[in-house]
């Protein structure tokens, strides 16, 4: 008894001591990626504070253009996430990485809406594979006891590069004739350039598989090898399917429904975020992005501790409608809310509602799949449902330059929102994620090699 109590405790302090350091040499560096693409991705909003003005460009231009770079991103995503998944991470993020900072650097040039809406379509197209792959990329390094934590700290980005760009957008934007260039034209370029460099940092910074680690002792690489082995064997998939299977999976179709709730939603938000908080305050530039980064800060909150509850728990479905709930509280609220101070409070609640629905969500998929079926699932998923992050600027757009108010398209954005709720709730009662918990991270350590 005392030697399987030995053992058991041995085999904990391996657990701890991998887990971290796996933890500390990649997410990070992660999250620093994911900062500079959600930077990339949606500086566009800060941008219009000054740029629609000087390109007279209008509401149904600008949020056209927002949009349309999830047409491109979602076209491509399962292609992307497929040679992802057979010529490695390392490389194929690095090429994603690179494409993307160098058509980010290139906004500076558009004058015209043609020209807007081709370097965001390209854009879309340069960034597709990269969320999804990097949720497949988590998936072969962390277990699922995990996992939640490790996508929560890793996307957090999400937030924390709104209150970046909040804050240094708005700086940026005062840059105005340096060069003779524009605020928003520093803007691109210098929220750009960096994400050039990091792509070559990725070769040499990257670890394709656990295996492959020599940052980790022997002992470390050879647990995590076979622990993460021994769950995919354990998936009601085992063995692996082919990549067809999962995409033509009725369950993995379900899933898009709500990540396309999540992307409509939250991408309102964020496209329109510095417009709709200059608007109802009247603030100046510097401090609407100021305002916009506060609000961030405290969603990102919300990934934190949702994750963290998650894990424990393993409850995945319900923290994921919860989410969507939050969200669309927040749409009926900056929809219906007497002033302008209660409207900008709800609207906080939108960015809330996505932090707790994305970590707990994004485990959903690699407990159904794993190697090509699950980077394919996952593609399919993010792809379809980012279409979403098209509809939902466009949406508010619409609304504006047709009816002078966005209060129609807050409430359908709600009635989205409630819609992706539902689905949540409604999988969370199926058999196929009830049998398939994630073990708990002592329980499999004690069990018999």
């Amino acid at each position: 008894m005392t030697a399987f109590t030995n053992r058991v405790d041995d085999g904990h302090a391996l657990e701890q001591q991998t887990m971290r350091r796996v933890s500390r040499r990649l997410l990070p560096f992660l999250f620093i990626l994911y900062v500079f693409n959600f930077l990339d991705r949606t500086n566009i909003s800060i941008a219009a504070l000054q740029m629609n003005d000087e390109l007279r460009f209008g509401p149904a231009v600008f949020g056209f253009g927002a949009g349309i770079f999830f047409l491109g991103y979602s076209l491509l995503e399962v292609p992307s996430n497929l040679i992802l998944a057979r010529v490695g991470a390392r490389r194929w993020i690095a090429r994603i990485m690179i494409t993307w900072g160098f058509l980010a650097c290139a906004m500076m040039f558009v004058r015209t809406p043609f020209e807007f809406y081709s370097v965001r379509l390209l854009l879309g197209i340069a960034e597709a594979g990269f969320f999804p792959g990097i949720i497949f990329y988590i998936a072969q390094w962390f277990p699922l006891a995990y996992r939640a934590r490790a996508t929560a700290r890793f996307a957090i980005a999400i937030p924390i590069s709104q209150v970046i760009g909040g804050a240094l957008g708005g700086a940026l934007l005062s840059l105005g004739g340096v060069g003779q260039l524009s605020g928003w034209q520093w803007l691109f370029l210098l929220e750009g350039l960096p994400s050039l460099f990091l792509g070559v940092g990725v070769l040499f910074y990257l670890t394709d598989r656990p295996k492959d680690a020599q940052w980790l002792d022997s002992e470390g690489r050879a647990w995590l090898a076979k622990r993460i082995e021994r769950e995919q064997h354990r998936l009601p998939t085992a063995p692996p399917v082919p990549a067809l299977r999962s995409i033509s999976d009725p369950l993995t179709w379900l899933l898009v429904l709500p990540c396309f709730a999540y992307y409509t939603v939250n991408y309102a938000y964020s496209s329109w975020a510095p417009l709709l908080v200059r608007a109802a305050l009247g603030t100046h530039n510097v401090t609407t992005g100021f305002v916009t980064a506060g609000i961030a800060l405290v969603a990102a909150a919300a990934y934190l501790i949702a994750a963290d509850r998650s894990d424990q728990s393993s409850e995945r479905c319900g923290y994921a409608a919860l989410g969507l709930a939050l969200s669309s509280l927040g749409c009926v609220g900056a929809a219906i809310a007497p002033t302008p101070l209660l409207r900008v409070a709800a609207l906080t609640l939108i960015p809330i509602g996505g932090g707790i629905w994305l970590p707990s969500f994004w485990c959903l998929p690699a407990m159904l799949y794993s190697g090509t079926a699950a980077a394919a699932a996952m593609a399919l998923i993010s792809g379809v449902g980012s279409s979403g992050g098209f509809f939902g600027p466009s949406l508010i757009g619409f609304a504006k330059s047709t009816t002078g108010s966005d209060i129609g398209a807050f409430l359908t954005l709600a009635g989205v929102g409630v819609f992706g709720c539902l689905v949540c709730l409604g999988l969370r009662r199926t058999v196929q994620f009830k049998r398939f918990s994630p073990p708990t991270a002592q329980l499999s350590i004690a069990e018999p090699e």
